[in-house]
């Protein structure tokens, strides 16, 4: 019985881990943290679950965009990567997730204004 399957398995878990913490710090430095939920090898697919202070975030829809468009790009065993904060914003965790309802809210960003004078939260950068 070769080990070769469960190291390869290992090895790519890690590559992930990795990348996450290489290229998204922001996300450990504002008190959130990356975990893979499911890695599927044969697939090429891997479940990412954000917590922490990603739950709720506002910025967490664009960070999972990012990891979802960067990661296949950067490793090629993955072709899919499915993300979520645990919140309820999309199928995946994302805004453009596979629910057809529009849920009556929309992102907003400094310097809009909708006749309201609250920004919102500033960023700690």
């Amino acid at each position: 019985m070769s080990t070769e399957p469960a190291n390869a398995e290992d090895d790519l878990r890690d590559r992930i881990t990795n990348f996450l913490r290489r290229n998204f710090p922001q996300i450990q430095m504002h008190g959130g943290d990356a975990a893979i939920s499911h890695l599927d090898r044969e697939a090429g697919e891997v479940h990412i679950q954000l917590g922490g202070a990603c739950s709720g975030c506002g910025i967490s829809p664009m960070t999972i965009q990012a990891i979802k468009s960067r990661m296949v790009k950067e490793i090629p065993e993955i072709d899919t990567v499915h993300a979520d904060t645990g919140m309820s914003a999309g199928a995946d965790g994302d805004l453009g997730g596979t629910s057809s309802g529009d849920s009556g809210m929309s992102p907003s960003f400094p310097g809009e204004s909708d006749g309201e004078d609250d920004e919102g939260p500033q960023a700690p950068f």
